[in-house]
């Protein structure tokens, strides 16, 4: 059965972000080429950027989706329902290096014009590229935070993208009285 979605104004979305992000696990899509690879993320955050309704997120290096988010000018953030629990595990713990993960985890994949997502997920974020930079050990004000987030020096590249379209299930508008 295909999950119903619904287009919302991004000011009408009165979701934690901190929920959203931390509790409920993003989803970084992306596809370049005939590849679709995604990875679970729990760190980010939105807000305003640049006049525009905006997401930053973290990619390490040795992530496959980084490659694929580094060739293609759009992503997809989305937030699967708890019932997928394992399936967002999954997703965070197999690197696309070695596997089809979406092919593996049995998601269904949809896709709009240039951006993917699973027909399972609650929330749903089409997303264009904006900035991108890596981080350096020599930005850090707090240095605690290399030794205890970066023993390997496998500093991540934050991107912050555009939110270009929020969509969000029938049955999670319901929940959430959105």
């Amino acid at each position: 059965m295909s999950n119903k979605f619904v287009e919302i104004n991004p000011d009408d979305f009165n979701y934690s972000a901190f929920k959203l992000i931390a509790k409920d696990w993003l989803q970084i899509t992306a596809k370049a080429g005939d590849r679709v690879n995604t990875m679970t993320a729990s760190w980010g955050g939105v807000g305003q950027m640049w006049g525009k309704n905006s997401a930053f997120i973290f990619i390490r290096p040795q992530r496959f989706t980084k490659t694929l988010v580094d060739k293609s000018d759009v992503l997809t953030l989305q937030v699967l329902p708890e019932s997928l629990r394992k399936t967002n595990s999954y997703f965070g713990r197999v690197t696309g290096f070695d596997e089809d993960k979406i092919k593996a985890s049995g998601v269904t994949v949809l896709s709009e014009g240039e951006h993917v997502y699973f027909d399972e997920s609650d929330v749903v974020l089409f997303c264009r590229k904006m900035y991108a930079q890596e981080l350096n050990k020599e930005s850090f004000i707090d240095k605690s935070n290399i030794d205890k987030w970066y023993p390997q020096s496998d500093y991540h590249t934050m991107y912050v993208v555009a939110i270009e379209k929020l969509l969000v299930s029938e049955n999670f508008k319901k929940a959430h009285n959105l």
